[in-house]
């Protein structure tokens, strides 16, 4: 019978006749206390002599004001051996990393969409990532005087140094741009430069949205009389429904990570990669929700054969940008014909379990991204606002398939809900118990 082995603890202190290179020793001296691999630790006690650190692991730590002999969180150590036995330490980011160099208690990670401070205080030590955007920041937060208690933020700018300040190191903070539309490239590069300015360039990414047929020209429409569309998604011109992507890559090129974001089917994906995110995202909730009321019209319809359900389907599908505003009048059975498609393809047929999940774009993004040449690129699950859904996703990423994948999932959602998920009946149950046991004892 094998006994177990425990691994032998090591770290750089076990080395003898190590140094700190001269003028790194306040740096490098955190390094000495952290665990290493006893296969680290023989191949330093061959080569190395000397510890030194990059510049960019000085100004980590001096930007972040890092306490002594700590290693800050969303960063881990890496290392590049040099001549003469010198290693230098480097911080590479990396959000799946806690202090002091150690891994986040689970491979998939948890992110929070708020621009609140007040809520965010409370989830802030148990997620790797904020996102956010102009509706979040103002409609939800700035311009709700429930949330933004006293009106005591006026503006993007504070609520968002505040975030930084409550965040600290460890998480990125996905912001979007205010109008990728109207704005010239200089001007969202100007944006993008003072969203770094207050976030720091570690932590911050920047939200780049696909844009489809809206632009700088027909945005309008969105914004004035009925708010219809005057074509559908998928027409227009060929550099609208791409700017999307060259803004990311252009972001890119300038140096930023790129959430690109607003990604509901699974066909967007493969070509939303070519722009090489650092985020991609999954849209659950309403592509669940939607494609749930377009098939029950077609059902309600084949049962009844009232056309009048095709009358209130081709009404939803207007509103609900489908068909677009020139569509009111569309013939009723080229109507249920697309319907009939789009509730196909995203697994809505008849043949599906009443309680299907909707849950066909994770699978197909998580499938996507394994195949794909960018290993640093996370999927972002987002958008499953409900009682339902986050319980059905949970179950999803315990699958085997997708077992080699957690580790760049992220799921994200407003504190509010996520934390709902963090009880169960039997929680109140048994602090009942719990309680009238103790008030008997007094």
């Amino acid at each position: 019978m094998v006994e177990n082995v425990h691994p032998i603890k090591c770290s750089l202190n076990s080395l003898s006749d190590l140094e700190l290179a001269r003028g790194d020793e306040k740096y490098a001296a955190r390094l000495l206390d952290k665990p290493m691999t006893y296969r680290a630790y023989k191949t330093f006690s061959e080569c190395v002599n000397v510890v030194a650190v990059t510049d960019n692991f000085r100004e980590v730590i001096d930007y972040f004001n890092i306490p002594e002999n700590e290693i800050p969180a969303g960063f881990r150590v890496g290392y590049e051996l040099e001549k003469n036995g010198v290693i230098r330490a480097d911080l590479i980011r990396d959000i799946s990393y806690g202090k002091n160099n150690e891994k986040r208690p689970t491979k998939v990670l948890f992110s929070a969409d708020t621009a609140n401070p007040y809520e965010l205080i409370h989830i802030k030590d148990l997620i790797a990532n904020l996102t956010c955007n102009p509706a979040i920041i103002y409609n939800l937060f700035i311009n709700n005087p429930r949330a933004n208690v006293h009106g005591e933020f006026k503006s993007r700018d504070e609520v968002m140094t505040e975030i930084a300040r409550l965040l600290g190191p460890g998480c990125d903070i996905s912001v979007e741009l205010n109008d990728p539309f109207r704005a010239s490239k200089s001007e969202l590069l100007e944006e993008a430069a003072k969203f770094r300015e207050m976030l720091g360039k570690w932590r911050v990414v920047i939200k780049v949205p696909h844009t489809g047929p809206v632009s700088g020209e027909n945005v309008e429409e969105l914004l004035k009389n009925d708010k219809l569309f005057a074509r559908r998604y998928y027409q227009g011109l060929s550099k609208d429904r791409l700017y999307g992507h060259n803004l990311a890559l252009f972001m890119k090129d300038h140096g930023y990570r790129v959430n690109f974001t607003l990604m509901f089917e699974p066909y967007q994906t493969a070509l939303a990669l070519q722009a090489r995110p650092y985020f991609i995202n999954s849209f659950v909730m309403f592509r669940q929700t939607q494609s749930a009321r377009i098939k029950g019209l077609l059902a309600a319809y084949e049962t009844s054969g009232d056309v009048a359900f095709l009358e209130q389907l081709r009404l939803y599908m207007v509103e609900n940008d489908y068909l677009s505003s020139q569509d009111a009048g569309l013939d009723l059975f080229q109507v249920k014909s697309q319907a009939e498609w789009l509730s196909n393809y995203r697994g809505f047929t008849s043949s599906e379990p009443d309680g299907f999940e909707g849950l066909d774009n994770i699978r197909h993004n998580l499938r996507v991204l394994r195949q794909c040449n960018l290993p640093d690129t996370r999927l972002i699950i987002c958008n499953f606002q409900g009682d339902t859904l986050y319980p059905y996703i949970d179950k999803l990423l315990t699958e085997k398939e997708y077992e080699d994948l957690l580790d760049r999932i992220v799921i994200t959602s407003p504190p509010e809900h996520l934390s709902q998920f963090m009880s169960s009946p039997l929680v109140v149950q048994f602090h009942r118990r719990f309680m009238n046991a103790a008030a008997g004892q007094r």
